[in-house]
């Protein structure tokens, strides 16, 4: 019986997969997808592309749908800035990576291209310190997206843990429609380089909301910088440099050097990076013009948006450090009091209970609302003012990270999906409270809080 031509070619393509998918896979565990990518960097992008093409497909449809109802600007506004500023000052690797994520799309029938990657790499730099400079330049005055503060982390080492050594963790703040998808971990082995495990939204070649560990031995987080004014349209963009960070530092000196070296200014940050080689922790706080760098080997720092340098905070932000009542500064004395507390102690168990907290420090109360570490900016009827979120707000802690140096010399970290105090977002009981924001219902859904969970290990 003869077979028809089509049939054999169907039945040689099922048994010969693409050979760029060989080192790669995927597996999805407690609301998380886990990605393992390996390769050179066309290669590595392609994985990721082709693995998670419903995801970077939802995500990209998701964020111009929001950024075109939050910031009045479409996709081609994004395309164009990212085409203009961003494209040129990429390395080739990056390029490469990029333009394989593009390719693995268009394998799974989805039509984009490397600037759609880029743009969605650079999102939150064109929505949040391009587009208000823009609106700054042509004296419209203050806009409500000017940088807002997103995150709760610390870093702790020596006398403040219970074995003396390296324990970080995260949460990541952000609008749930957002939020709610940021919900990958990507294990890259590249050709050259240090191997990352990192979490991340669709599509980034970065963390993204940052928290990231390489196989030489060095742990980074970070909490925005909430408002920041500072942006340069000549300078590299901000997920080039974190991405170029996680995989090429070996030090905390390689992590400043290259997150100091031509900056944009974009998504500033006060960066938590702890080497697990040499017990020393830091605090990279980096603006526009400025940084400043703490370090130590028996100490701790802590992350909730605010900066630190008088320098900065005075040239290049309207943050107002003395304000107590912010949440930023709430929440650093929350964190503060954390850290007393529990000298001696702090270890991975601690650091989940600490990123779930809903005491109000300066308040003296507890519950949930966008005060407290574990932030719920939709159970509070006051909403945030220095952050332009309106009441009741659908925003605030997505996800939260965990990790140690015994972790982390395993290539491991702990993650859990969901607000890291375990309570559930549901959004039809909100939109049935709150009906304002039932726009956001195209693509804003339920947000289980899953289970804390293990990921990573030797490859």
């Amino acid at each position: 019986m003869k077979i028809p031509i089509l049939l054999l070619l169907f039945f040689s393509a099922v048994a010969r997969p693409d050979p760029r998918l060989a080192n790669s896979s995927r597996t999805e565990r407690a609301g998380w997808i886990y990605v393992h990518l390996q390769g050179p960097p066309r290669v590595i992008g392609y994985q990721d592309g082709y693995l998670l093409a419903p995801e970077i497909d939802d995500g990209i449809r998701m964020l111009k749908f929001y950024l075109g109802r939050t910031t009045h600007k479409d996709w081609n506004f994004y395309r164009d800035a990212a085409r203009r500023m961003f494209w040129p000052k990429l390395t080739d690797e990056y390029k490469a990576e990029i333009s394989g994520i593009a390719e693995g799309l268009r394998d799974r029938g989805m039509r984009y291209d490397s600037i759609d990657i880029t743009a969605l790499n650079g999102w939150m730099e064109i929505a949040y310190y391009y587009l208000p400079k823009l609106r700054r330049d042509l004296r419209m005055g203050r806009t409500e997206n000017d940088a807002p503060g997103n995150c709760s982390a610390f870093i702790a080492t020596g006398s403040y843990t219970s074995d003396g050594r390296i324990v970080m963790a995260h949460n990541c703040w952000t609008d749930y429609i957002i939020g709610e998808r940021w919900n990958i971990i990507e294990d890259i082995v590249p050709e050259k380089g240090n191997r990352i495990l990192m979490d991340a939204f669709p599509g980034f070649i970065h963390s993204g909301d940052d928290f990231a560990e390489n196989s030489a031995g060095i742990l980074v987080s970070e909490t925005t910088i909430t408002q920041f004014r500072g942006f340069d349209p000549r300078g590299i963009p901000e997920f080039e440099r974190a991405r170029e960070a996680e995989q090429y530092s070996n030090s905390i000196d390689d992590f400043v050097r290259i997150m100091t070296t031509g900056g944009n200014g974009g998504y500033a940050n006060d960066w938590l990076v702890g080497d697990t080689k040499t017990n020393e922790i830091a605090r990279v706080e980096c603006g526009l013009n400025r940084h400043k760098v703490w370090r130590t080997r028996d100490g701790y720092f802590v992350g909730s948006n605010f900066p630190s340098d008088p320098a900065i905070i005075n040239e290049e932000t309207v943050f107002n450090p003395r304000d107590k009542y912010s949440s930023m500064n709430d929440r650093r004395l929350r964190w503060e009091a954390l850290m007393r507390e529990y000298k001696g102690k702090i270890n991975a168990d601690l650091a989940e209970r600490f990123l779930g907290d809903h005491h109000d420090e300066v308040r003296n109360k507890n519950g949930a609302d966008a005060y407290v570490i574990c932030g719920h900016n939709d159970e509070d009827p006051r909403g945030v003012r220095q952050w332009g979120w309106s009441r009741y707000n659908p925003a605030g802690s997505v996800q939260a990270k965990v990790t140690t140096a015994a972790l982390a010399a395993k290539m491991e970290f702990i993650a859990r999906m969901g607000h890291p105090c375990g309570e559930s977002f549901v959004a039809k009981r909100f939109f049935l409270a709150h009906p304002g924001y039932r726009w956001e219902g195209k693509f804003l859904h339920d947000m289980i809080a899953h289970p804390w969970t293990l990921f990573g290990g030797k490859n």
